[in-house]
């Protein structure tokens, strides 16, 4: 089985970002350059022959996977969600996320399936790291578990990183080795 990690495009968030102070934009959406890179992303997926397709429930690696994967079926899976410790990291409720993408399926989800725990100067919880690289490596195990012949898992910068050591731009396809 072939699995490709594949990062949202850019994001609201990540155009306002300077490193310094949270710029408090909650699950950020693509920008027109992340539209822009994830139709350019598309054609590179199109020949990997993915099968099957999985994302995380925040907006911009939803956005992006429809982009990318236009009328396939995608999977939502919270497991794939970034590492929180900022705005755009907490999600919305599978209610709201309905309203936003009602042709998809979120009743799955909890109503609050990122990390809950202690709040940071700004308000939003942070997960602990070591907790954040408990979550993904076991939710790499799982990937390779499944039973799929070709799986793309639209997610997160600091998600493939912890999976692979790699450092993604926005849309970078990065394969994910047993």
């Amino acid at each position: 089985m072939s699995i490709y990690l594949i990062r949202h495009g850019q994001s609201a968030f990540n155009a306002a970002f300077t490193g310094s102070g949270d710029p408090m934009i909650f699950d950020a959406p693509l920008t027109e350059l992340g539209i822009t890179q994830a139709e350019r992303a598309r054609e590179t997926v199109r020949a990997l022959g993915i099968t099957h397709v999985i994302c995380s429930p925040l907006t911009r690696a939803i956005q992006t996977a429809r982009l990318i994967f236009p009328g396939h079926p995608l999977q939502v899976e919270a497991e794939a969600r970034e590492h929180l410790g900022h705005s755009c990291d907490v999600g919305l409720s599978p209610a709201a996320l309905k309203e936003n993408f009602p042709d998809m399926a979120f009743d799955h989800l909890p109503d609050v399936w990122w990390h809950q725990g202690p709040l940071n100067d700004h308000g939003v919880p942070e997960e602990p790291l070591p907790v954040f690289a408990a979550r993904v490596k076991a939710y790499a195990q799982e990937l390779h578990s499944r039973d799929t012949r070709s799986l793309g898992v639209v997610c997160h910068g600091h998600v493939i990183r912890e999976m692979t050591g790699s450092d993604p731009d926005n849309c970078d396809i990065v394969p994910l080795l047993p």
